[in-house]
């Protein structure tokens, strides 16, 4: 039987994991496996990335130089951008980007060739797993017809089953190794084995009733989130022009032991989850002619911080006799959260590009991003620029995106000539408040 054999492989830890996809979430989770004893590949279409994990060097900040070296030097992961070596693996995790379009709907070329890519080398008693954040439904209708489209059947010839990744970046309370990881099936076969195999490397493992509860579950951490978000975006909005720091209004019903969970404002949303995967739920549900609205309106509070922000730069600039167009700028911050590398979907991108449409002379500094790469909509060009004390003074406004905490607010207050806080990052400043506009 295909499932019995797989699951001796796995527990004897005989089994090749392959896993698709070398970016924040699967980098980490090879790490996992090769780390746990299994023999690891990982798979990615970049070719440089390829080569920089072969040569020893992480892409990604978290995950040092050293670990990948260890990983090398252990003999359990290698990274290959050759596809044809998938047939050698006993079970592939799929872990590419789901990302929204033009029209804000969910694109699912990545998904889709990957699963095309793997039906094209399915071997009978694989284990397929799904990790991509996607709408309920996308394992069953889209990922299961590709791969039986070859002959093969789900539950007798192969295995198949969504597992969400859970990755934060930059986190240090939970790990992927403690992170509890949600697990559901195409059938019960494919439950148990997927379970069995994410045993091996993750403390806990919650086995769900179908891979459509997994897809659901997913979706419903980062709508939850998307929602709280909105909400305290647009009181920040609403005490503004009541005159009351939302931050300290934050502060104050957080001291309540019960009920209440602080979530916080900022110029916007970022990362690879909370502005994108609500659009997934909100796309599907309109099949059954069912409205979201908390969700359509969540995005359209979110989307609109970074107009609320720049208009705030604008407002204080006037206020000081300088126009927005031709003054000079700094975003501090480009990483959509505070200390990490990543960018995706960042709100700092978006506020550079709306201060440049609107005549500003825009620069960056991120202590950890270096410079900018192409994305699909956005292709600054930019690179970050070193700080110094004259250098901060030589701008109209210093812009607090992120609130790395790299930064000495203290001396950037003291050598700026206005600061726009949108992370409440100057609270403990004390001197030059004057200077500091919260928005």
């Amino acid at each position: 039987m295909a499932d019995k054999s797989l699951s001796q492989r796995i527990h004897s830890k005989k089994a090749r994991v392959g896993i698709i996809g070398m970016g924040y979430v699967g980098l980490p989770l090879a790490r996992q496996f090769a780390h746990a004893g299994f023999e690891t590949i990982g798979f990615d279409i970049d070719e440089s990335k390829v080569r920089q994990l072969n040569a020893g060097r992480s892409y990604i900040k978290h995950i040092p130089n050293s670990q990948i070296k260890d990983l090398l030097k252990s003999g359990r992961f290698l990274a290959s951008a050759d596809m044809s070596r998938l047939r050698q693996t006993d079970a592939a995790l799929v872990c590419v980007p789901t990302p929204l379009d033009r029209m804000r709907e969910p694109d699912m070329t990545y998904v889709v060739g990957t699963t095309e890519t793997v039906a094209k080398y399915l071997r009978k008693g694989q284990l397929i797993v799904l990790e991509s954040t996607t709408y309920p439904g996308t394992t069953r209708e889209v990922v299961l017809p590709i791969l039986e489209d070859g002959g093969k059947r789900v539950e007798r010839d192969f295995f198949l089953a969504y597992s969400p990744e859970r990755e934060d970046p930059g986190r240090e309370d939970y790990t992927t190794a403690t992170t509890p990881k949600l697990v559901g099936g195409i059938g019960p076969k494919s439950t148990r084995l997927a379970r069995l195999l994410y045993e091996q490397v993750i403390r806990t493992v919650v086995p769900v009733d179908s891979c459509e509860v997994a897809e659901a579950a997913k979706i419903v951490e980062n709508v939850y989130r998307c929602v709280n978000i909105a909400m305290v975006n647009e009181l920040k909005l609403l005490f503004d022009r009541m005159g009351i720091d939302v931050w300290a209004v934050i502060r104050a019903a957080s001291t309540k032991p019960f009920g209440y969970q602080p979530f916080y404002p900022g110029p916007g949303l970022g990362g690879h989850c909370i502005p994108i995967d609500p659009f997934y739920l909100s796309w599907k549900a309109r099949q059954y002619d069912h409205p979201t609205r908390f969700i359509e309106l969540a995005g359209q509070i979110n989307t609109a911080m970074p107009e609320y922000v720049v208009g705030r730069i604008a407002d204080a600039l006037n206020e000081r006799r300088k126009p927005l167009w031709g003054s000079k700028i700094l975003i501090l911050g480009l990483a959509y959260k505070k200390n990490v590398d990543d960018i995706r979907e960042s709100p700092s991108i978006v506020l550079i590009e709306m201060l440049r449409d609107r005549g500003a002379k825009v620069d960056y500094n991120d202590p950890h991003v270096a410079r900018t790469h192409k994305q699909r909509e956005h292709d600054l060009k930019m690179r970050s620029k070193p700080l110094s004390e004259s250098m901060i003074g030589s701008y109209d406004a210093v812009v607090i995106a992120t609130d790395h905490s790299a930064y000495d607010y203290d001396w950037i207050v003291r050598h700026a000539k206005l600061v726009i806080d949108t992370r409440n990052a100057t609270a403990g400043v004390r001197t030059g408040r004057r200077k500091i506009v919260k928005a």
